[in-house]
C-alpha cells in the first residue's frame, strides 16, 4: 500500500500502532520527541524506552521534526490528552486539512470539557477518526489476538484507517457513532479507578462486581444523554474496554485506584506516569452536573480522588445506593 502515514507519540502504544501498520504499508513515519530516542530506532531498530527486546520492523523511519509529517495521508495521535491542544497548534502549521487524524487519546480537556475529537474539529475538521478498545500496547506490540473499534463522521475516513490498520491478528471493527466511542473511552477509565479503589479497600467481590455493573449502567446513561448510541457501551470500546480496564493489574486507572483505596498517593510528575482517568473525572464530573446527570459512580470516584475523602465513608454512602 502506498498511503503515506504517520503516528505521532512514541510511546508505547504510538510504537505499536506503528509495527502492525509497517505491515500494511511501504513507510511509517514515527515522531519521537528526543533526539537520542529517534536514533536509537532509526540505528538500532528498537525503541530503547518502552520495547528494549523487541525490534521495530525495518520500514518503520523515525523524526523528530514533525514537518516530515507533511505529506501523512493518515497521522495516528498516540499522545496523552494533555498534550492534544499543543500538538493540533503545531501541526496546523504543516499538515493540510484533507490529512486524516485518528485520535487514540481517551480523555477530556479540563475546563473546556472537549473530548480529542472536539479539539481536533476546532482546529481542523470533524472528520477525524477516534479509535477505541479493549487494547494493551504490550499485547498489540507482540503481535497477539487484539479488537478494537473505530469511528467517523466520514465513513471513507474509517474504511482507509481500517485498511492501513487492520491485520490478521488485530481486527478492526468501524462503528457509527463517533460520540459514543470517545465517551466510552473516558467513562471506561472513571469505572476502572472505582473497581481499584473497591479492590485497594479488600471490598469482597460481590460488591465490587455490584459497583462494575453500576458504573457499566450509568455508562450507557451517560452516552444517551449526549446523543450517543446506547449500542455502543455493548461493543469492544464499551463493555470490553470496560472489563479489561477495570480488571487487570496492567491497567494503570485500576493500580491508580487500587492506590487511593490503600491511602497511597502517587507523585505523577516525579514518576512519569500519566493517568488519563484523573486528568478526566474533574471533567465528568462537571458535565454530569451541568447536564442534571446524576451517577454515583462518578459521584463516588470524585469524592475519594479529588475531594480526597476516606474510601471505606465513600463507599459506604455509595452502597446505600445500591439496591
Amino acid at each position: 500500500m502506498t498511503l503515506n502515514v504517520g503516528v505521532i507519540g512514541a510511546g508505547s502504544l504510538g510504537t505499536a500502532i506503528a509495527q502492525i501498520m509497517s505491515e500494511n504499508v511501504n513507510e511509517v513515519l514515527l515522531h519521537v520527541r528526543k533526539q537520542e530516542l529517534c536514533d536509537d530506532i532509526n540505528n538500532k531498530r528498537y525503541n530503547t524506552q518502552y520495547y528494549p527486546s523487541q525490534k521495530l520492523k525495518e520500514n518503520i523511519k523515525a523524526t523528530v521534526d514533525v514537518d516530515d509529517l507533511k505529506n501523512c495521508e493518515i497521522i495516528f495521535l498516540a499522545i496523552p490528552s494533555s498534550a492534544f491542544r499543543d500538538t493540533l497548534k503545531n501541526l496546523k502549521e504543516v499538515i493540510s486539512n484533507d490529512t486524516i487524524l485518528v485520535t487514540t487519546a481517551k480523555g477530556i480537556e479540563y475546563p473546556s470539557l472537549k473530548t480529542m475529537g472536539d479539539l481536533i474539529s476546532e482546529y481542523f475538521d470533524e472528520n477525524y477518526v477516534a479509535l477505541s478498545g479493549p487494547n494493551f500496547a504490550s499485547e498489540i506490540m507482540l503481535n497477539q489476538p487484539t479488537v478494537t473499534n473505530i469511528s467517523s463522521r466520514n465513513p471513507e475516513n474509517s474504511r482507509k484507517v481500517k485498511e492501513v490498520l487492520a491485520t490478521k491478528q488485530f481486527k478492526v471493527k468501524i462503528i457509527d457513532d463517533i460520540k459514543g466511542i470517545e465517551l466510552c473511552g473516558v467513562l471506561k477509565n472513571v469505572n476502572a479507578i472505582a473497581n481499584g479503589i473497591c479492590e485497594g479497600m479488600n471490598i469482597n467481590e460481590n460488591a465490587r462486581y455490584s459497583i462494575l455493573t453500576r458504573g457499566f449502567i450509568d455508562t450507557i446513561r451517560i452516552i444517551e444523554s449526549f446523543g450517543g448510541n446506547s449500542d455502543t457501551a455493548h461493543e469492544y470500546c464499551g463493555f470490553g474496554d470496560l472489563i479489561l480496564t477495570s480488571t487487570s493489574f496492567e491497567s494503570r486507572n485500576h493500580t491508580l485506584g487500587i492506590l487511593y483505596g490503600q491511602r497511597l498517593i502517587i507523585d505523577e510528575v516525579a514518576s512519569g506516569i500519566v493517568f488519563e482517568g484523573k486528568n478526566s473525572i474533574r471533567a465528568v464530573k462537571d458535565i454530569c452536573d451541568n447536564n442534571s446527570i446524576h451517577s454515583d459512580i462518578v459521584n463516588f470516584v470524585y469524592n475519594v480522588i479529588i475531594d480526597k475523602q476516606a474510601p471505606i465513608k465513600a463507599f459506604n454512602k455509595l452502597w446505600e445506593t445500591i439496591e
